[in-house]
């Protein structure tokens, strides 16, 4: 009987390490990809935690590998860059156990700073590139990834794409087959990528790839579908070749791609041989289409189809009529898609990030930015942020403008924010260069005690709320001690006018000036305390609570009024009290007596 189950394609990911034997996996937390790791915590005899950051996931998979079990990293696409540095040696070493690299794609920019094609990583750094089309391929490319590396000695990436991450459909799963690590074992030359050993590894990856250019001529997840004309080929690979089949062109000739990299160039050229004209049609950069150009072969792609985001049904229709593959007036109905309302990003009710914007926006700060959930600082209504480049970038980013400001005498404080995920993940460093500073700089460290954007994960201070779990926790003020920063201030957000008082006087004296916030992330740890409300008898409709922007707060007519007044909704307040610390005359109360007023 078939042993079937609907699975995402992360959770494909996950199955297949599990069947194929894996042993360790890590990650950091980055869409489109946090699921992997979150669906591995089910299997006992894998070991699965997430990385400091890509780099320290990268490097456990790495130990694992030399130590001979099938191992795994996960990360999204920008995350290879933190990765780069280890992986871009170890791809020079003999690979003893399995070693998977899985990269989320963001076509389209859906949760991403950039958009970036990491196949190109595996031209980069000599390695093949597994591209698969559903979750029953990520499942089987997992399996069969883990093979390859040890056949040829060679990590394997295995290129996922938003959609496909997320996607669900049928897939047959098969039983686990163990493996027994030896354990690593000593072996100079093999892993000391010094001179003279890693001078010959040059070659050796020379030779790793020639053999798999040869495999991948006859590999069995590249194939050829034939359609009745022989004036078009279509080359294409991934989640792409699903939106193509939707089109159910039955005359056209499909050449569907497993592997991408390297590309079985002689297949394609005996083919190309048979039509008139080769179309790629492959999302974001020309990777294959200029692979096939470099070989002489007349391929043509991004003239017909975008170079960047997703590539949707009516995308690839407008694409091939461009081409001359549909023709004589043929035309495909195209389900129009329903309008959706657009919905701004923002702040959850109670959200310990808004005070901090508030405050920062009524003082008029030049606040420098990073990436988290404190990236919504950038929009509407706070606009606080000026700046979202990269994880830990605010504080390098800050003392360059503040030394800029120095020299042409532009006195402005600046302020930095930063959470306390990134701080572990690339912001120490960033903060022992700080340390020295004598130009006027406030960091802000929003300490939420989670990785909330990406779902929720721990980080090192998240033991300091779960006090059942001893051990689990870092003190972000021992460890700026510990660099030399010594104006360190410890804020409660939630005591607004404290906290306000602490930040405006922060940024008044000269050198750096550390606050960190410590009120925990609402949603993850699912705060609640009694619920605000408006006492309409009161309220002077002056919206400084609705500038607070607080979900549950909106604007209400009230029976026997003649303006609105403000209103909080029961249902969604989670009691924080930043509105009614910021109402001027008193309106908003605590719908509990015991309450002290005003403060939690």
């Amino acid at each position: 009987m078939s042993n079937k189950k609907i699975l995402t394609g992360n959770e494909a990911i996950s199955r297949g390490f599990w069947e194929g034997g894996g042993m360790i996996a890590s990650s950091y937390p980055g869409s489109p990809t946090v699921q992997i790791l979150d669906s591995l915590k089910q299997y006992e005899e894998i070991y699965s935690d997430w990385g400091t950051n890509e780099k320290v996931a990268m490097e456990i998979a790495m130990g694992g590998s030399i130590a001979g079990a099938r191992s795994m990293v996960s990360m999204k696409h920008v995350g290879v860059n933190i990765a780069s540095d280890p992986f871009m040696t170890f791809t020079q070493t003999k690979t003893k156990g399995g070693l998977l690299l899985v990269v989320g794609d963001d076509p389209g920019l859906s949760s991403s700073q950039n958009e970036q094609d990491s196949r190109f990583w595996g031209k980069f750094a000599n390695i093949p590139i597994l591209d698969p089309r559903n979750p029953q391929e990520a499942k089987d490319f997992t399996i069969e990834g883990l093979k390859l590396s040890e056949k040829f000695h060679t990590p394997v990436l295995i290129r996922m794409m938003s959609r496909l991450c997320h996607c669900r459909s049928a897939v047959e799963l098969g039983d686990r087959e163990e493996f027994a690590p030896e354990g690593f074992v000593p072996e100079q030359g093999r892993y000391s990528m010094l001179p003279p050993y890693s001078n010959a590894q040059q070659y050796f990856m020379k030779e790793r790839m020639e053999k798999l250019q040869n495999f991948n001529e006859d590999y069995e997840y590249n194939y050829l579908e034939e359609g009745t004309s022989k004036d078009f080929l279509i080359i294409t690979s991934g989640l792409i070749y699903e939106s193509l089949k939707e089109l159910q062109l039955e005359n056209i000739n499909i050449l569907k791609l497993g592997m991408i990299w390297p590309l079985p160039i002689e297949k394609i050229k005996k083919l190309s041989e048979k039509y008139t004209n080769v179309i790629v049609l492959e999302e974001m950069l020309p990777f294959i289409e200029d692979q096939l150009k470099i070989n002489g072969i007349a391929a043509k792609g991004k003239e017909y189809f975008s170079f960047t985001g997703e590539l949707t049904i009516k995308d690839i229709k407008i694409g091939l009529k461009k081409a001359g593959v549909l023709i004589n007036g043929v035309e495909l109905e195209i389900p129009q898609k329903e309008e959706i309302i657009t919905r701004t990003p923002m702040l959850c009710a109670g959200c310990p990030h808004r005070p901090i914007f508030h405050i920062l926006k009524a003082n008029n700060a030049t606040v420098i930015g990073d990436i988290g959930c404190y990236s919504l600082g950038i929009q509407e209504p706070f606009e606080v942020h000026k700046t979202n480049i990269s994880m830990g970038a605010s504080l390098g980013m800050a003392l360059g403008v503040a030394t800029v400001h120095s020299k042409i005498n532009k006195q402005k404080p600046i302020v930095a924010t930063i959470g306390d995920g990134t701080f572990f993940h690339s912001g120490m460093t960033g903060f022992i260069q700080l340390a020295k500073t004598t130009e006027n700089i406030t960091v802000i460290i929003m300490d939420n005690r989670t990785t909330a954007m990406t779902g929720g994960q721990n980080t090192p201070t998240t033991g300091d709320y779960f006090k059942e779990e001893p051990g689990y926790h870092v003190s972000i003020p021992d460890i700026l001690k510990s660099f030399g920063i010594v104006d360190i201030t410890v804020a409660d957000q939630f005591k607004y006018k404290e906290t306000k008082e602490i930040i405006n006087t922060a940024m008044k004296r000269s050198g750096l000036s550390v606050v960190i916030t410590t009120r925990p992330c609402a949603l993850n740890f699912k705060i609640k305390s009694p619920h605000f409300y408006v006492d309409e008898d009161i309220c002077i409709s002056c919206r400084s609570c609705l500038r607070s922007n607080c979900p549950p707060i909106s604007m209400k007519m009230y029976p026997g009024k003649e303006k609105k007044n403000s209103y909080i909704n029961p249902d969604m307040c989670v009691g924080c009290s930043v509105c009614s610390q910021v109402c001027p005359v008193g309106a908003i109360k605590c719908s509990s007596e015991n309450m002290q007023k005003g403060v939690k």
